[in-house]
C-alpha cells in the first residue's frame, strides 16, 4: 500500500468518525484523550477560551474564536448559539482584546439547516455584536452543499457589515471563480484547503491538486484588492504565500496568515516574529468532537494521540 493511499485512507476514516456518536463516546470516556482535545480546543466556556485568547494576544498573535456547535438541530440550540457569541463578543470588549480578536461562525451552527432565513436573522444579530464590540465576523465554510446559501448570506451581511469575512476551500472545483468575484476592495477573504469528505465531481481527490489549486486562488486574492488571509500549515505553501505578497507588493498590513490552535505553534511565533499578522482560529465549547476527527483527518501524524488514548481503555 502506499504513502499516498494509506494518507487518504486514513483520512476518510476520521472523516467518517466525526459523525459516530458511538466513537464519540468512547474517545470522550478516555481520560488520556483529553490532552488530545485540549492540543486543539481552547476550552468548554468562556473563562478558558478568554484566557487562552490573552495568552496568544500576549505572544503577539491575534484570535479568531469558533464557538463549537455545526451539529445544530434544534431552534432552541440555534438561538443559544446566537447568545454565546453575542455574550462572547462583549466579553472580548470588556477584555480589552478586540479588535484583535474576531469571531468565526457558522451559519449551521445559527440553524441554517432548519431555516434560513432564522439562520441569516442570528448572523445578523453576532455581526451587530461584533460591530459594537470593535470587531467582525468571519462565516465560516462548510460541505459543498451549503456554499451558495453561505455566499448568498454574506453578501447580504455585507451590506451593513462590510468587513464581513468569507472562506473558501481550494479543493473544491468551483473556488477559483469565487475568489475572482470576492477579491474585490475591503473583501476578507479565508483561503484553506478544505476539510470535508466531498465527492470527485465537486472537489480534487489528491493532495497535489488540492494544492495546485490553493495557488492559483492564493494568486487571484493577492493580484485582487481585497485582504487575503491565507489559512495553511504547509511549509511550502507559507513560503509560497509570502513570495507572493512580495511579488503583488503588499506590506504585512495588507494580508494575514492563519493557523488553528494547537497545530504548528513553533511557525506561528516565527511568522509573527517576523512581522506578520498570525491569527489563531481558536475554537471551543461543548460540540469538539467533529472537529477533532477533522483535524486528525487533516494531519494522520496525530493519529497516534487517539490510538494512546484508546489503548488506555485495555
Amino acid at each position: 500500500m502506499s504513502g499516498r493511499y494509506a494518507r487518504r485512507m486514513l483520512r476518510s476514516l476520521f472523516l467518517a468518525a466525526a459523525g459516530s456518536a458511538r466513537l464519540e463516546r468512547l474517545v470522550e470516556s478516555v481520560p488520556v484523550s483529553r490532552g488530545v482535545v485540549q492540543r486543539f480546543v481552547a476550552g468548554r466556556g468562556a473563562d478558558e477560551v478568554l484566557r487562552v485568547s490573552r495568552e496568544l494576544a500576549d505572544d503577539g498573535l491575534t484570535v479568531s474564536l469558533d464557538h463549537l456547535g455545526e451539529d445544530t438541530r434544534t431552534i432552541e440550540q440555534a438561538v443559544a448559539t446566537r447568545d454565546e457569541y453575542v455574550t462572547i463578543l462583549g466579553r472580548l470588549k470588556e477584555a480589552g482584546l478586540t479588535p484583535a480578536a474576531e469571531v468565526s461562525v457558522k451559519l449551521s451552527a445559527l440553524g441554517q439547516r432548519i431555516d434560513e432565513k432564522l439562520a441569516y436573522e442570528h448572523a445578523r444579530a453576532v455581526c451587530a455584536a461584533a460591530a459594537a464590540a470593535g470587531t467582525t465576523v468571519t462565516l465560516d465554510a462548510e460541505d459543498h452543499h451549503s456554499t451558495d446559501a453561505t455566499l448568498e448570506a454574506l453578501m447580504d451581511l455585507r451590506k451593513d457589515f462590510p468587513s464581513t469575512g468569507a472562506v473558501l476551500q481550494a479543493y473544491l472545483r468551483r473556488t477559483e471563480g469565487d475568489c475572482r468575484e470576492l477579491a474585490t476592495s475591503g473583501s476578507r477573504v479565508r483561503l484553506c484547503k478544505g476539510a470535508y469528505a466531498e465527492p470527485e465531481s465537486v472537489a480534487f481527490q489528491s493532495a497535489l491538486d488540492v494544492d495546485k489549486s490553493f495557488v492559483r486562488c492564493l494568486n487571484i486574492l493577492m493580484a485582487g484588492e481585497g485582504y487575503p488571509m491565507v489559512a495553511t500549515h504547509d511549509p511550502r505553501l507559507i513560503a509560497i504565500g509570502e513570495d507572493r505578497a512580495r511579488w503583488f507588493d503588499r506590506s504585512t498590513s495588507e494580508y494575514e496568515f492563519q493557523m488553528l490552535y494547537g497545530v504548528r505553534p513553533e511557525e506561528q511565533a516565527r511568522l509573527a516574529a517576523g512581522g506578520h499578522t498570525v491569527r489563531i482560529y481558536l475554537p471551543y465549547g461543548e460540540q469538539w468532537y467533529g472537529y477533532l476527527m477533522r483535524r486528525l483527518a487533516e494531519r494522520p501524524a496525530n493519529v497516534g494521540f487517539v490510538a494512546r488514548a484508546v489503548s488506555s481503555r485495555r
